[in-house]
């Protein structure tokens, strides 16, 4: 009897353990959240999705709200949290490097308009980098109440933007913020991306990817029916561009790509090859699913936000104008919803350059040199700023992390981390 009661006390005690580290409690404290328990993404985590009440506007909550998605992982409550800007949808809790680096709490947050962050009924209006920074701000607020620790922000692409825009914004609620390969457009058509694909790697694969964009466009005719077989089979469908304008507007894409994803100059098809092998390499690189509705649509957001705000780039076919039969003059990669008229403003832009180079203090700013979006990268910082800034040779948009550059520079970023979060 004894023995069993000692079991049954040290079953209590063991309980009463596990809730004081768990933040479950506290969540049902808080407004405006909903939550449940799911699957932790590594091991030493308590893992739960968030949708938290955000209102449309901030500033006039009476125009409706909507859920934003959020995952928690929780480590412990004497660990600094970590606040992942999703630029897109979030479908999956993954982990981000910075939150390995401090053994910290991770809060990713899927942005306003994407994935289940929205209502059918959404105002395109709402769409500004002021709100969805502002919904940022809330989480931060609400989840700090119970993560008393200093934060970090980070963010990849369209999430590192966010994360600039969100430090820019609401500078007091990270203590640093670390975007990788996040563009800062100077314009709607930002033409450093021209500038770019005209200098990047050496002059004989530049000549390559050329020649190769020119053959494919030679052989339209030959290319379009096997295409229409290759995306009957993969279901893709064609309202908001034909098939041909996708062809066309892949073409165009194609070096940017490239260069992006760190494609192998020496497996682009020469002249004489089959046809087949041509158009199964551009598959390989580009292919035409970016431009079918479905993407299209699940996009729609982000070149809302590009047209309006953020900018983004156009395609320069000078070197193609006599083979293009049914793109614009002056094809652009923001396909609009719907394909509404938006004015493009560049005042956020030019007011969060001029920030950073003044206030860009404890950033840690990481790109590819081969990556086409380096073209747009935020200006290295000057002496006076207690910054770094990584421009990884031999990189490109996805494989330019921390855990890429050389042990000496990933000592100096613990080394910095350590310091800016004492």
């Amino acid at each position: 009897m004894r023995q069993y009661l000692c079991l049954l006390l040290l079953a209590f005690l063991c309980l009463g353990l596990n809730a004081q580290n768990s933040p479950r409690l506290q969540l049902f404290d808080l407004p405006d959240v909903r939550f449940k328990s799911i699957d932790a993404p590594a091991e030493g985590f308590e893992s739960y999705v968030l949708f938290v009440k955000q209102p449309f506007d901030h500033n006039n909550p009476s125009a409706g709200h909507f859920y934003q998605k959020v995952y928690l992982n929780h480590k412990g409550f004497d660990r600094h949290t970590v606040i992942c800007t999703e630029g897109y949808a979030a479908p999956r809790n993954r982990m981000y490097e910075v939150t390995s680096i401090l053994d910290a709490n991770q809060v990713t947050v899927e942005h306003r308009y994407f994935g289940e962050s929205v209502r059918d009924d959404a105002d395109w209006k709402y769409l500004t980098i002021e709100q969805a920074t502002a919904d940022l701000h809330k989480i931060r607020m609400l989840l700090g109440e119970i993560y008393k620790e200093k934060w970090v922000s980070t963010g990849i692409s369209k999430g590192g933007q966010t994360t600039i825009a969100y430090r820019y914004f609401y500078p007091d609620d990270v203590a640093v913020s670390v975007p990788y390969v996040a563009p800062l457009n100077n314009a709607f058509e930002d033409k450093r991306i021209y500038k770019f694909l005209e200098t990047v790697g050496n002059k004989e694969c530049r000549k390559a990817i050329e020649n190769y964009q020119i053959e494919l466009l030679k052989r339209k005719e030959e290319i379009m029916p096997m295409l229409r077989w290759y995306t009957k089979g993969a279901k893709e469908e064609f309202t908001y561009h034909s098939l041909e304008e996708a062809f066309e507007l892949g073409v165009l894409e194609y070096s940017f790509s490239f260069w992006q994803w760190g494609s192998d100059c020496a497996e682009i098809p020469e002249d004489n090859k089959e046809t087949e092998e041509l158009l199964e390499h551009f598959i390989d690189v580009v292919g035409t699913s970016f431009y079918s509705d479905k993407d299209v649509d699940f996009y729609g957001p982000h070149y809302y936000q590009a047209s309006a705000q953020f900018g983004y780039y156009g395609f320069d076919t000078k070197p193609f104008k006599k083979h293009l039969d049914v793109l614009p003059k002056k094809p652009h990669a923001s396909f609009e919803p719907d394909k509404m008229k938006i004015k493009y403003d560049p005042t956020y832009n030019k007011k969060v350059s001029q920030w950073l180079e003044e206030k860009g203090n404890q950033f840690i700013h990481i790109y590819g040199e081969l990556d086409t979006w380096s073209a747009t990268a935020v200006e290295a910082p000057g002496k006076e700023l207690d910054a770094l800034y990584f421009m990884m040779e031999g990189k490109h948009h996805g494989n330019a992390r921390i855990r890429n550059l050389s042990k000496t520079e990933q000592e100096l970023i613990v080394k910095k981390l350590k310091e800016w979060l004492r």
